[in-house]
């Protein structure tokens, strides 16, 4: 049986995984700050995890590469984590004063040791991103292309609702080489 961790649960406690917040709550099975991770390991073992869920988590995260790290060490060759959260774009990335940071399209490639090319900053994950979903109003672009989508997502504001990155743990780590970055498939998908 896959053994799954919910990150930055808070009341929305999922049965049959670990349910992990920064606070204690009814259902929070594991407490821990997320943004201690460089100093603070998570308890649980190396490879321990299959699955990870973090659903409008990481743009509260002041320190992702820890943390991406952390995940890493923790997740079995081949895990899958899954980030939902609102494109960098997105009035939502900005208004809540709680978010520390914005993402977008290439910002996933940063959790893979090939993006690394140029510079060694000590990260020492690999996370692959296999796809990036882009949430678009059904209204505005259900009779629009993918290109059409795609060129209002780069020129405008407010056009992605929200954004699902899929990653997959590469084990053993890559080496830091532009050649082996491989690009995350993109799709859009329609939401009211």
């Amino acid at each position: 049986m896959d053994k799954k961790l919910h990150l930055g649960c808070g009341r929305t406690i999922l049965p049959g995984w670990v349910n992990l917040d920064l606070v204690a709550m009814p259902g929070v099975d594991v407490i821990a700050n997320l943004d201690e991770c460089a100093t603070t390991p998570l308890p649980f073992d190396e490879d321990s995890f299959d699955y990870f869920l973090a659903s409008h988590l990481l743009e509260h995260i002041s320190y992702p590469l820890p943390l991406m790290q952390e995940l890493h060490r923790i997740a079995k060759p081949g895990a899958t984590a899954v980030f939902r959260l609102p494109y960098g774009s997105s009035d939502d990335a900005y208004e809540d004063p709680t978010h520390v940071r914005q993402y977008f399209l290439q910002s996933f490639g940063y959790f893979s040791q090939p993006y690394y090319w140029r510079a060694d900053y000590g990260y020492r994950g690999d996370w692959l991103t296999e796809k990036i979903t882009l949430y678009v109003d059904r209204k505005k672009y259900g009779d629009k292309s993918i290109d059409e989508v795609m060129y209002d997502t780069m020129k405008y504001r407010n056009v992605v609702k929200e954004m699902v990155a899929e990653l997959k743990a590469v084990k053993p780590l890559r080496e830091a080489r532009k050649a082996l970055q491989i690009p995350p498939r993109i799709e859009i998908a329609l939401s009211d």
